[in-house]
């Protein structure tokens, strides 16, 4: 992933509710029932985002999906949330009557580690409030150790990861916390070498998540389920970094455990 921000575009003024359907549509893939139950959230449980809350995405890339820097102040705007699984969950939050005063905002930054993530951390989260707060981070802390542009480790990557979150408690105690699971493709970038270790990356974004009783959202696991039934890079060119319908099929999951 590029370390540097994306171009600014022109501002794309389009009402959410026009975007319910997107949504909806990834159900057309029958996928719905293999997505597993959180440990909290879900249909089965009270949902996690609230009628006035505001959601906070934050990461990498996969969650910066080219928004545009100068319109982020911006709550629910399209150029703001950018082109991926955030702008698609964020539209179909807003479609629900009950949530129509919910506000979302993106402050994902491509290239990002959970190092990353800490030294911005005052301002691109704490400052925000947020209500609830969405992570996706992890495909960066082994990929630049594996280029050889980061030095990390997997006990690194967790022990950052955990030290962020305990942070977060500390400074806003009632958050609703998310943890996004990370997720590679076999395909484009992404070989067989890569396993076992990103499987310990994965596994230690769910004991944090489980230590910091965030809800998680199982997006490794839905896409290996989502590849029975369509090539990987249907979902993911590169292996990394989702496709259209990698993105719905994101926001359709994160939905499901979330909202």
């Amino acid at each position: 992933m590029s370390e540097k921000h994306a171009a600014a575009k022109p501002t794309q003024r389009r009402e959410f509710l026009g975007l319910g359907g997107a949504i909806a549509a990834v159900g057309a893939f029958g996928l719905t029932a293999c997505a597993s139950r959180p440990a909290k959230g879900g249909a089965d449980h009270d949902p996690v985002v609230g009628p006035t809350d505001v959601v906070l995405f934050q990461g990498d890339s996969i969650t910066d999906a080219d928004r545009v820097r100068e319109s982020e102040a911006n709550a629910n705007q399209h150029a703001a949330l950018g082109d991926g699984y955030a702008w698609l969950a964020a539209a179909s939050l807003l479609t629900r009557g009950e949530a129509s005063s919910v506000r979302c905002f993106n402050r994902g930054i491509s290239g990002n580690k959970v190092f990353q993530l800490a030294k911005r951390w005052e301002q691109d989260c704490l400052a925000l409030v947020p209500d609830v707060l969405s992570i996706l981070i992890g495909v960066n802390d082994i990929w630049h150790q594996r280029n050889g542009k980061y030095d990390g480790t997997c006990e690194i990557y967790e022990r950052d990861y955990d030290a962020l979150l305990a942070r977060t408690r500390a400074a806003l105690p009632r958050v609703k916390l998310v943890v996004c699971e990370p997720f590679v493709l076999r395909c484009g970038a992404v070989d067989d070498t890569w396993f076992p270790d990103f499987d310990q990356y994965r596994a230690a974004a769910r004991r944090v998540a489980l230590a910091h009783n965030a809800t998680w959202v199982p997006f490794h696991e839905r896409f290996e389920r989502a590849c029975e039934h369509a090539s990987p890079e249907h979902w993911a060119k590169d292996g990394v970094h989702p496709t259209p319908a990698g993105a719905a099929l994101m926001a359709q999951t994160w939905l499901e455990h979330c909202a």
